[in-house]
């Protein structure tokens, strides 16, 4: 798997996005800097392409961070209860912030994010028998307990329209000035490739770690803060995306190894691409109406997490 290969592809598809959608545009009509097109252009299309290569890339970094921590390759957001955890923090701000600034809503949904991920990991430490298949679906047990909890809160509130609108993954409504929140994953990308070499001495667990002179607990911490911090990003930004940090690092590792320095580039590259193109197949499917990329990358992520689980079940 060739990198520059990956970023040409990732190039062509960004400017197939960036022509695709209800308003005809063509080259030929951005040069007229005043005209509709133009300002559709720079409005939406330009920070819907930046918001999905951030989301993509954000959130398969995500996964890798935690199937490294939690050594299982069925571990992510949204198997771990993180996208969930983030949600119950949502609707909490809702609830008692809805009149707080954007950043006062995102440091509640951060905190449940992180709570909710490091009550996992705990989990994770007091099961005896770590099975493969079994860690996930504590983890989506687990999440699910959080979902009910939230949907329980919302219609006793009388915002659980609201709370689902807001949280079915959706770009249709990005434009510019209701993006920019994503930016934040930028500076964690490169954190989370400063400490990659970290997270893959952690992941060869604790005892192994602290013989090398590695604070684990600390290293976990920083890994979790990391995925706490882009989960509430993006969910806040564009909603709940499954599977998406499941499938990438998994696909990425069967070429790459589970090398994380060595993946991190691949890993960020293909789920920015693989987003990319649910995106684009959500738009012209039923054009001119548009699917949502959670249901787009929902059905194509389960196949994919599917044909995971029946590959790893034949090699065992």
């Amino acid at each position: 798997m060739k990198f520059k290969y990956l970023v040409l592809l990732l190039f062509l598809l960004c400017i197939l996005s960036l022509f695709i959608g209800v308003s005809n545009i063509s080259p030929l009509d951005l040069l007229d800097f005043q005209s509709e097109e133009t300002e559709v252009f720079l409005i939406s299309r330009i920070p819907r392409l930046i918001s999905i290569i951030l989301a993509g890339a954000g959130m398969s970094i995500c996964g890798l961070i935690m199937q490294q921590l939690s050594r299982n390759k069925f571990v992510s957001p949204t198997t771990a209860g993180t996208l969930d955890a983030t949600r119950l923090g949502i609707l909490v701000s809702m609830i008692f912030f809805a009149n707080a600034a954007l950043l006062v809503k995102m440091s509640v949904a951060f905190a449940f994010a992180l709570a909710g991920s490091f009550l996992f990991m705990n989990i994770l430490n007091r099961i005896k028998f770590k099975d493969a298949i079994f860690i996930p679906l504590v983890g989506i047990m687990f999440g699910n307990i959080l979902s009910s909890v939230s949907t329980f809160f919302a219609y006793k509130a009388d915002v659980i329209q609201n709370m689902s609108a807001w949280l079915q993954g959706d770009f249709s409504m990005i434009m510019k000035g209701r993006y920019e929140l994503l930016y934040i994953s930028i500076p964690v990308l490169f954190l989370a490739y400063f400490f990659a070499h970290r997270f893959t001495v952690a992941g060869m667990g604790e005892d192994f770690a602290k013989n090398l002179g590695l604070s684990y607990k600390q290293i976990v911490n920083i890994g979790l803060i990391l995925v706490s911090l882009v989960t509430t990003t993006v969910v806040l930004t564009v909603g709940t995306i499954p599977f998406l940090g499941l499938i990438i690092p998994n696909i990425v590792s069967i070429f790459m190894g589970d090398h994380m320095q060595k993946t991190l580039p691949y890993t960020a590259m293909l789920g920015a691409i693989f987003l990319l193109v649910c995106d684009i197949l959500g738009r012209v499917l039923i054009y001119p109406y548009e699917i949502s990329i959670s249901l787009m990358v929902g059905v194509i992520g389960s196949g994919i997490f599917l044909y995971l689980l029946f590959r790893r079940k034949s090699y065992a």
